[in-house]
């Protein structure tokens, strides 16, 4: 009867373990704008490896998230919408790109403020983006020397 007691005892503390490291997976990636914060929207040409609950950075401090990606039919960009905190007013002439943590890291949305007096309003767009940029694409480019610039034909020498 003990046995039977601890095996279950065990089971209700793994099952108690499994949903709490559930609860702390989902829990960090909000997918809805929070308070305090105001949307800017801005349009890639790629948007691989971001998903909405991204993190937006500012010199490497989070200071917001992605709430939406959308395809415009129209244009076949990415539209994304971000939430950004209310305490950080940007300048008209901000630039957004995104960029990668590393070689094997993920990627995240980054600011680039510039320096233009007015700020950007909730709902604006922020013109100046710049999408993902493959590895692999890259890596292809690199193995077969396409893009060095450098190439040239070969100079024939015929000796009769």
């Amino acid at each position: 009867m003990s046995e039977n007691r601890a095996e279950i005892l065990a089971g209700a503390a793994v099952l108690a373990a499994a949903i709490g490291f559930l609860v702390y997976a989902t829990g960090g990636h909000g997918l809805s704008a929070q308070a305090g914060t105001y949307p800017l929207k801005a349009s890639f040409r790629s948007v691989d490896g971001i998903t909405p609950g991204s993190d937006v950075r500012l010199a490497g401090v989070k200071v917001g998230s992605i709430t939406a990606l959308t395809l415009n039919p129209e244009t076949f960009f990415a539209d994304a919408t971000v939430a950004i905190d209310s305490k950080i007013q940007l300048p008209t002439d901000t630039a957004i790109l995104i960029s990668s943590e590393g070689l094997l890291g993920g990627n995240y949305v980054e600011l680039v403020p510039g320096g233009a007096p007015d700020v950007l309003a909730p709902g604006d767009e922020i013109e100046d983006t710049q999408g993902s940029v493959s590895l692999i694409s890259l890596l292809m480019k690199f193995v077969s020397g396409g893009g060095s610039g450098g190439d040239k034909p070969a100079a024939s020498s015929t000796t009769p």
